[in-house]
């Protein structure tokens, strides 16, 4: 990932009222893989992580509908800009 999306970004910091830098964001994107896609437990800990960079929980069912979306869609890194936008919506 190159070069987030400001809209993106934005949308991120509007939704959460924090002020998140593309820094941060790109910082846990580096450790993303194509196998954290496919691992509840690597989906998990990547959740935790925004969440805490975020500052704001999300609860124990969210986080299961949000595996099960990412899951059901056959997301891969290609895509973690839709995964983003999936999770600001929440």
């Amino acid at each position: 990932m190159d070069k987030f999306p400001k809209d993106l970004l934005g949308a991120v910091n509007k939704k959460t009222g924090k002020n998140i830098s593309e820094k941060s964001i790109k910082k846990i994107a580096s450790g993303v893989t194509s196998g954290t896609m496919q691992s509840d437990a690597q989906l998990r800990q990547l959740i935790k992580q925004v969440s805490s960079m975020a500052n704001v929980p999300v609860s124990e069912d969210t986080i299961k509908e949000i595996i099960g979306a990412v899951k059901k869609s056959g997301m891969n890194l290609n895509s973690l800009e839709s995964l983003v936008k999936m999770m600001i919506k929440k």
